[in-house]
């Protein structure tokens, strides 16, 4: 072949390529649009049908709501654009939770020490699930299933099933991780008070922004989703990638293990119960596809402020508990069943 037409068909193919790029942001912008379209039309639902909704004090628990759903589901859209899965999210958060009480009140150590086992904690949960997907040849969704079942139980093992408490003073120093002393006043009694794990949640979605789409780790996350043969085969090794997805996935379970303790002032061996469900339907509403290679850190902001509103709403109605759990889960429902039709399209 000449060198003209050789020039030719990398044009081409240069084209085709660029193409594809924007048809996939198109359709991510569209995702998006209808995602936050969603949150706008739930948000004013119920703030007209709910009782207190739009009180300072409960714009405050969604704000915080958000915040533990969001921190999980930023973790996990890295593992979902891989096509894997994460179960282990919510008593993955727990067992975090309890190991900076121990640190912290069993060990007496310094709040800071804590924080910082939790987070490794929350690393060596995301290293055993690489090492279970990729060495063992596991499914993602059984690896990750075992590793919530053993996290549970360590859980309650370590505290004892009871609830790990602080000392006034150290639970002062914790509580504050989340919260400070009033900012902002006004005469409503809106912004009376800064959540500072708001503040927190929006760092770390820059974090992870930056990452899925600036760096070579967020490179090869879509790489590996889209095809992962195809990746090892041009020279990437997908076994440590991958570890590397599911270890910084587990340093976000860390990071909202310790805001679960900031937020309850304690750590609860129980607390995280669902949490999992909720994050990952975070994920899949703001356009991840299950089946890998797409995913995005904005949607994922909005579907967790979309599970938080939703949540919270139906509790401002005085919906039952297991009517709410009913709701939800035709939410998390129709979801996937939107996931799949993208699939089927792009097929």
């Amino acid at each position: 072949m000449s060198n003209s037409t050789t020039t030719v068909v990398q044009t081409a193919v240069s084209e085709n390529t660029q193409k594809g790029r924007l048809g996939a942001a198109l359709r991510n912008s569209v995702q998006q649009g209808l995602a936050l379209g969603t949150l706008i039309v739930l948000f004013v639902f119920f703030a007209i049908f709910g009782s207190n909704f739009t009180s300072s004090s409960n714009i405050e628990n969604i704000l915080m709501s958000t915040v533990l759903v969001g921190v999980l589901a930023l973790g996990t859209t890295f593992v979902i654009v891989t096509a894997g899965i994460d179960l282990s999210l919510g008593f993955g958060m727990t067992l975090c939770s309890v190991m900076m009480g121990t640190f912290i009140t069993g060990w007496g150590l310094p709040v800071w020490v804590g924080v910082l086992g939790a987070l490794a904690t929350g690393a060596l949960i995301g290293l055993i699930n690489g090492l279970n997907v990729t060495f063992l040849r596991l499914p993602p969704f059984i690896a990750t299933l075992a590793m919530m079942m053993i996290a549970q139980g360590l859980a309650l093992v370590i505290s004892e099933v009871k609830p790990i408490t602080f000392a006034p003073e150290t639970r002062k120093q914790v509580t504050s991780i989340v919260q400070f002393d009033p900012v902002l006043t006004a005469s409503d009694g809106y912004f009376a008070s800064l959540p500072m794990g708001v503040l927190i949640f929006v760092v770390l979605a820059v974090i992870a922004y930056l990452t899925l789409n600036k760096t070579l780790l967020g490179r090869y996350t879509f790489a590996i989703g889209s095809n992962e043969e195809a990746t090892r085969l041009s020279g990437v090794n997908t076994r440590r990638w991958t570890i590397w997805v599911y270890v910084f996935a587990g340093l976000f379970i860390g990071i909202a293990g310790v805001l679960l303790t900031a937020r309850l002032g304690s750590a609860q061996p129980t607390a995280g119960a669902g949490y999992e469900l909720q994050a990952i339907a975070a994920v899949v509403i703001g356009g991840t596809s299950l089946m890998g290679g797409r995913g995005s850190i904005v949607g994922t902001v909005i579907g967790a402020f979309i599970m938080s509103v939703l949540i919270n709403g139906l509790r401002s109605m005085s919906i039952q508990t297991e009517w709410q759990y009913i709701l939800t889960g035709i939410v998390i429902l129709i979801a996937v069943f939107f996931d799949a039709l993208r699939n089927r399209g792009k097929s």
